[in-house]
């Protein structure tokens, strides 16, 4: 990630999902966020929150946890899920990559 700082739109194309549900995990992870806002009051994270968001969206839409339980995975094993997610990542980027070559051939 190459930016100081994402709004919160940004980071809501970065995980696929709508404004107001990154609005709410925001509020609701708010101990693992390190969450600034400008004059205006609009919310700006910084890529370790982008990466965080990243973490809670594999917790809860991948795995299927709810926030209590994806907040208390945060909590107890972080490295583990910052593991998964990166391998995640991997794979898709792998997928499209090969996607790719099949519609070139």
């Amino acid at each position: 990630m190459s930016k100081l700082f994402y709004t919160i739109g940004e980071t809501a194309e970065i995980l696929g999902e709508n404004v107001s549900l990154v609005r709410y995990w925001s509020g609701y992870f708010e101990k693992f966020l390190k969450t600034s806002r400008t004059a205006k009051g609009d919310r700006r994270f910084m890529p370790e929150d982008v990466e965080t968001f990243k973490q809670i969206h594999f917790l809860v839409k991948e795995k299927g946890l709810t926030l209590d339980g994806a907040a208390k995975q945060l909590g107890a094993d972080r490295a583990s899920v910052e593991g998964r997610v990166r391998a995640l990542e991997s794979l898709k980027s792998i997928r499209k990559q090969l996607a790719e070559i099949r519609k070139s051939l």
